[in-house]
C-alpha cells in the first residue's frame, strides 16, 4: 500500500507492474487475508494504524479480485484502465514526439518478437512491453539466468516505458496545475 502510493505518484508503469505483482502475491496466499496479514502486513515497520490501513488495502484488493473474477488469472480493471491510458498516450506521442518515436523504433523489433513468442498478437505495444518487463522481473526475483539478448530487449522496453511514464506524470502535473488555477 505504501509502495503503491509512491509508485502511483512517481511512475505509472512501475505502479502497474507493482500491482500485477501484488495480484500474484494475493493469489499465492489463496486470497486469504489472514495469511497476507501474517506474512506481509506484520513485516511492516510502521505504527499500528498504518498496518491496519495496509490490511484493509489488501483485503479490498482481494474483494475486488473476487468480484472481478480474476482470482486465478487476469488483472484488476483499475490496472487495465491505466494500461489503456498509457496506450492512448503512446499513440499520441508517436505522432508528436520525435524522442519517443525513436525509443519506440528501438523497441519495435523486440516488441514484435515478444508479441509473437507470448501469444499477445492483438495486444497494444504498451501492454506487450509491460508484460515482457513483468516476466523479466519475475525471472530476476527467481534468480534465473537471463540471456544477454533478453536483457537488451528489456532495456529497450524499459527506456520506452520510462519515457512514457515520465510524460504521463508531466501531463498529470500540467492538468493538475490547470485545475488548481
Amino acid at each position: 500500500m505504501l509502495i503503491a502510493r509512491e509508485k502511483r505518484k512517481e511512475n505509472l508503469a512501475e505502479y502497474i507492474l507493482y500491482m500485477w505483482q501484488v495480484e500474484d502475491m494475493l493469489r499465492a496466499f489463496r486470497m486469504d487475508i489472514e495469511q497476507v496479514e501474517r506474512h506481509v502486513v506484520a513485516a511492516f515497520q510502521v505504527e499500528a494504524p498504518v498496518r491496519r490501513e495496509a490490511r484493509e488495502w489488501y483485503d479490498n484488493l482481494i474483494e475486488m479480485m473476487k468480484r472481478e473474477n480474476i482470482v486465478a488469472a487476469g488483472h484488476l480493471q483499475v490496472a487495465r484502465n491505466m494500461v489503456n491510458e498509457l496506450s492512448e498516450l503512446h499513440l499520441y506521442l508517436l505522432d508528436r514526439d520525435a524522442r519517443y518515436r525513436r525509443l519506440h523504433v528501438e523497441a519495435s523489433g523486440n516488441l514484435q518478437e515478444f508479441r509473437h513468442k507470448s501469444g499477445l498478437s492483438t495486444a497494444p505495444d504498451v501492454e506487450v512491453a509491460l508484460q515482457a518487463l513483468y516476466g523479466h522481473l519475475m525471472l530476476r526475483l527467481q534468480k534465473k539466468e537471463i540471456h544477454s539478448q533478453t536483457r537488451q530487449a528489456m532495456e529497450t522496453f524499459s527506456r520506452m516505458m520510462a519515457y512514457l511514464a515520465a510524460r504521463y506524470r508531466q501531463m498529470e502535473e500540467e492538468t493538475g496545475e490547470e485545475t488548481n488555477n
